[in-house]
């Protein structure tokens, strides 16, 4: 029996950008029904048109990708972005103006 390990570079994080027009009643509620269909199918918030989701395979990342172009508007700019969970891990984040840096990360220098 052949066993599959997952590992940093095969476990995937999607990321969906989308920028939606909301002019009229109908767009709204497209948009609205869109940002639901997203979090119904596990995405996460980091912004308000920003979505992530972890996926354990890239066979599972590509049902979520589907399911994300089937849900999209019928107008509007909508990017799917996938990423490793390797280079997902290397990401710096900022809150303010100090990094919350990693334990085993040197600490950095703030530039003005």
């Amino acid at each position: 029996m052949s066993e599959v390990r997952l590992n940093a570079y095969r476990i995937m994080w999607l990321f969906v950008f989308f920028d939606l027009p909301t002019n009229t009643k109908t767009e709204r509620r497209h948009a609205a029904l869109f940002r639901k269909a997203l979090e119904k199918d596990g995405f996460s918030m980091m912004q308000y048109s920003v979505y992530v989701r972890h996926c354990p395979s890239k066979e599972n990342m590509e049902v979520h990708i589907r399911r994300v172009r089937k849900s999209m508007p019928p107008s509007g700019y909508t990017s799917i972005l996938s990423v490793t969970d390797k280079q997902y891990a290397d990401i710096l984040n900022f809150w303010g103006r100090n990094e919350r840096a990693k334990p085993d990360m040197p600490q950095q220098l703030e530039i003005f």
